[in-house]
This record gives C-alpha cells, sequence and structure tokens, in this order.
C-alpha cells in the first residue's frame, strides 16, 4: 500500500536489531486518517470472506482493527494483556513473545465474544516472527471458532513470521512488507535497491 509505504519512509525510523519504530504515526501517537485508510483497505481485502469479527491484540493492532470492523460493520474483540476486576473467569487464554519487547505477555479474551459460530479475521501491527498471530490462532481455536484471514499492517519479510502462517493455509495481506532494514534502510518486497533514496 503506497500511503503506509510513504509514511514509513517519511516518519519511520530503524533501530537496531531489526526494529522499525513506527510511534509516530502507529505505536503510541495515532494517526486517524492514516489508520481509517488501512482498515478501508483490510475490508476491501477480506469483504467476501464472511467475516464476523476481528480479533486483535491490545494496544496497537486496535485502531486499523476498528476501522475495518466500522467499514465491514462486525465487532472488534482484542486480546487483554492484563486481566481487569471485572475479567477473571471464563477466559481463554495464551502466552504470547513480543519480539519488539523481549517479554511475554498472557493475553485472554472472554468466552461471551468468541464462539464457534465466529468468522474470525486476524488483524496486528507487525508481522515478524509471528508469535503474536500465534497466541491469536491459539485463541481462535480454544473456541472453536473459524480464522478467514490475516491482516498485518507492517510485515518483515526477512522474518519468518509470513513463511509458517503460508503454510497453515490462512488466506494472509500485509499492507507493507519490508524485505530488508539493512543500514538503517527501509527497503520493501519488489523495490529496486539501486533506485531507492
Amino acid at each position: 500500500m503506497e500511503l503506509l509505504e510513504n509514511e514509513i519512509r517519511k516518519n519511520g525510523q530503524v533501530l537496531d536489531g531489526g526494529v522499525l519504530k513506527v510511534d509516530n504515526f502507529l505505536n503510541h501517537q495515532i494517526d486517524p486518517k492514516l489508520m481509517q485508510e488501512l482498515g478501508n483497505e483490510f475490508a476491501r481485502l477480506f469483504q467476501n470472506t464472511g467475516v464476523t469479527k476481528i480479533l486483535t491484540v491490545e494496544t496497537s493492532g486496535i485502531a486499523p482493527a476498528v476501522f475495518a470492523g466500522l467499514e465491514l460493520g462486525v465487532p472488534v474483540v482484542f486480546g487483554r494483556k492484563n486481566k481487569s476486576l471485572t475479567l477473571q473467569d471464563n477466559m481463554y487464554t495464551t502466552n504470547v513473545y513480543s519480539y519488539t519487547k523481549q517479554v511475554s505477555n498472557e493475553i485472554s479474551i472472554s468466552k461471551d465474544y468468541l464462539s464457534t459460530d465466529d468468522k474470525v479475521l486476524l488483524i496486528d501491527d507487525f508481522l515478524a516472527n509471528g508469535q503474536a498471530i500465534a497466541g491469536l490462532l491459539s485463541l481462535c481455536k480454544s473456541a472453536g471458532a473459524n480464522v478467514v484471514g490475516i491482516g498485518i499492517v507492517i510485515e518483515k519479510s526477512f522474518q519468518k513470521g509470513r513463511r509458517w502462517i503460508e503454510e497453515t493455509g490462512i488466506p494472509i495481506e500485509s499492507l507493507a512488507r519490508i524485505a530488508s532494514l539493512e543500514n538503517n534502510e527501509v527497503v520493501f518486497v519488489g523495490e529496486d535497491t539501486k533506485n531507492v533514496e
């Protein structure tokens, strides 16, 4: 998606260890107009899958997921990293390792909001090694829900996440696919590095 790629080029920052910082429009400060465009694109890509629910993990996946849900007319559920006093029992839970934060979190979803009747679209902000998606798939499996698609805002194609997702047979669409972050330079899949400024 050219709009997103341009935003990454303009405002993304490459950090050591293959980390792309996009705090000023996605991971801390949110650009609502951009998020609406991303959500609309996810809705377009998955409009014929019969989605009944969108599932993401707090927090950075929520904004694009909400706009996709708005466009598709379906609810959005997010896996919580911390249990509240109102959500203690009747939960599906799993552990998710964060590549960026280098920590594991238990995420949970109320059994009231995910069932065998659901056709689920998973949306997440980043795909690196695929741990968050693996966690969401685990929750859906526990609920008996059918995952009909996976939408990723920014994919690091040089890491292994996409490969194993493709092996599941679940359709995956990434709005920006990064081939390399070497030398502090963002190179997108299919981009000729000689023509990158």
